[in-house]
């Protein structure tokens, strides 16, 4: 169960938990961090391994007289390639902020080409920052890593306390994600530690929500909801709505994990409150689905068939007939197991509308095989025959 909604600043972002997704629970809401960390206390040697593999435009230009020979940049002015650098890099942040991350990802590089070019390494932190995060949105975690670790460096060298803190917290999602779990904690824990030192709330909040998720990865439910717990505290204490929702999720998940299925469902439905606060019919779709399957999932069918109901209300007025047949789906599983056959027949003819407008001819053979066999269970056996001769394009005979 996991989903993301994200909402970007110029400044960087702490980073965020989850990699976007449209079958999972919402991301952490990347937040500003704070600084003023001594520059020898802001990052232990052990956070950047000593062999570093490829990562776009840096590791390609490694001094000037190289950039010169390779970028088309010989007739231009300084200004001319500072301001095509700041373009560049401007344009990354719109196609970031519009989830469009290979075109992120290509509009860095090239801004790097430039920054490299003219020797600004303290623009080059704040830029490489990005592209780990552009890179690690768009699942591509060894060169997040790799970027992630050279801007540690950097961030290092300059001071960017926040910077590291951000970088630290993106790399050990990298980690997690890859399934080295071992490297994910020790990123965290060092960026809950840095956040710690400077008293950036906002960037601890991230950090324990990020190890509550190591945890779950390596199912010790135990230590990521003791972590969790505390990132909700802070997350309450900052009345940061967007974030205490993924927490709570987040929670509901480690004890639905764990069978503890009543704690969960009473996470899920504080999340649901904050959630129609937030005003984002999407996301609750998603809390619905997960409320309507652990309800059912003990056997609450009625309030499975509630929430589902719910659930298919919102995809209609959002136009989504896919979120239609998927709660329709469950609608029909729920009524199945309340013994309403009838009931259960009704959503599945729902269903097939909604194939044929979706022009679905696997949903559609899938949901004729449902009715014929609640029809024949029923005895309308004429019934299941008229089922088997519809088809997709006219729904007629």
């Amino acid at each position: 169960m996991d989903d993301q909604s994200s909402q970007w600043v110029h400044s960087l972002p702490v980073a965020s938990t989850e990699k976007c997704s449209c079958s999972s629970v919402d991301q952490l809401v990347p937040i500003d961090c704070g600084d003023g960390l001594p520059r020898d206390t802001i990052l232990p040697m052990s956070v950047l391994p000593a062999n570093v593999g490829p990562i776009h435009s840096i590791d390609l230009l490694h001094d000037r007289s190289q950039a010169l020979h390779t970028l088309p940049l010989l007739d231009e002015t300084y200004g001319q390639a500072l301001q095509d650098g700041e373009n560049l890099f401007q344009l990354g942040l719109t196609h970031l902020q519009n989830q469009g991350y290979p075109e992120a990802i290509a509009a860095f590089d090239q801004a790097l080409s430039r920054y490299i070019l003219l020797d600004l390494r303290e623009d080059q932190v704040h830029l490489l920052s990005y592209l780990t995060l552009a890179a690690y949105s768009n699942g591509e975690y060894h060169n997040s890593i790799n970027s992630g670790q050279r801007t540690l460096v950097l961030a290092h060298e300059f001071d960017q306390h926040a910077i590291a803190i951000t970088v630290l917290g993106t790399v050990g999602n990298a980690y997690r994600h890859l399934g080295n779990t071992d490297r994910a904690s020790h990123f965290q824990y060092e960026s809950l530690a840095l956040a710690k030192k400077i008293g950036d709330s906002r960037g601890s909040m991230a950090a324990l929500n990020n190890l509550g998720l190591v945890f779950k990865a390596r199912q010790d439910y135990a230590q990521a909801i003791f972590y969790e717990k505390q990132a909700l505290v802070l997350a309450q204490s900052l009345q940061d709505v967007s974030v205490e929702a993924q927490v709570l999720k987040n929670l509901g998940n480690a004890y639905y994990a764990i069978g503890e299925s009543e704690t969960a469902i009473d996470y899920y439905k504080k999340r649901l409150v904050l959630v129609r606060l937030m005003k984002n019919p999407r996301l609750e779709i998603q809390v619905l689905k997960h409320l309507s399957t652990v309800c059912y999932s003990i056997g609450r069918p009625t309030e499975s068939i509630n929430y589902a109901r719910d659930r298919f209300n919102l995809a209609k007025v959002l136009r989504d007939v896919v979120g239609e047949e998927q709660a329709l789906r469950s609608m029909a599983i729920f009524y199945e197991g309340l013994g309403q056959s009838w009931e259960a027949v009704e959503v599945h003819q729902r269903r097939l509308i909604a194939a044929r407008v979706l022009g679905d001819a696997t949903l559609f053979m899938e949901v004729q095989t449902d009715l014929k066999r609640l029809f024949f269970n029923l005895g309308a056996f004429d019934r299941a025959n008229l089922v088997s001769q519809e088809n997709l394009l006219s729904g007629g005979r």
